[in-house]
């Protein structure tokens, strides 16, 4: 795995194991939270800026498809963070929170989307710690 692909598999697997873990023991609260947030137009713009940033960095920097399971699922993870990232800027406040909370079902998934962050977490933390371990 080329140094790049190591570094994203390590940040974007620690961070989706603390945001599962923050989901799964904060409950209900955390799906409020994201409600109340889609809510405020000044603080989603504020998120999207960061969220096509982070998005456009990653896809610049690592847009491989190839190279193992790893490398793969951190360019799909970079483009949903693109596309995510234009989402909060081109839609409405109200069209995102129909798209998230409605489209996505958020409530109704959260445990869903908790397993999933954690899942990836985990293996793309595992990935990342194991390949440099054995270079």
């Amino acid at each position: 795995m080329s140094p790049r692909t190591l570094f994203l598999s390590r940040l974007i697997g620690l961070y989706g194991i603390v945001a599962a873990l923050s989901m799964l023991s904060r409950g209900p609260g955390i799906a409020d939270t994201v409600t109340l947030l889609l809510r405020d137009a000044p603080l989603m713009f504020i998120v999207g800026v960061i969220t096509l940033a982070a998005g456009l960095a990653m896809v610049l920097a690592h847009n491989v498809w190839s190279g193992g399971a790893p490398a793969v699922i951190v360019t799909v993870i970079s483009w949903l963070t693109l596309i995510k990232g234009s989402l909060f800027f081109i839609l409405t406040p109200e069209a995102e929170a129909a798209f998230f909370m409605k489209g996505l079902r958020y409530h109704e998934l959260f445990n869903l989307y908790a397993a999933i962050s954690l899942a990836i977490g985990v293996y793309l933390t595992y990935s990342g710690f194991r390949k440099s371990s054995r270079s």
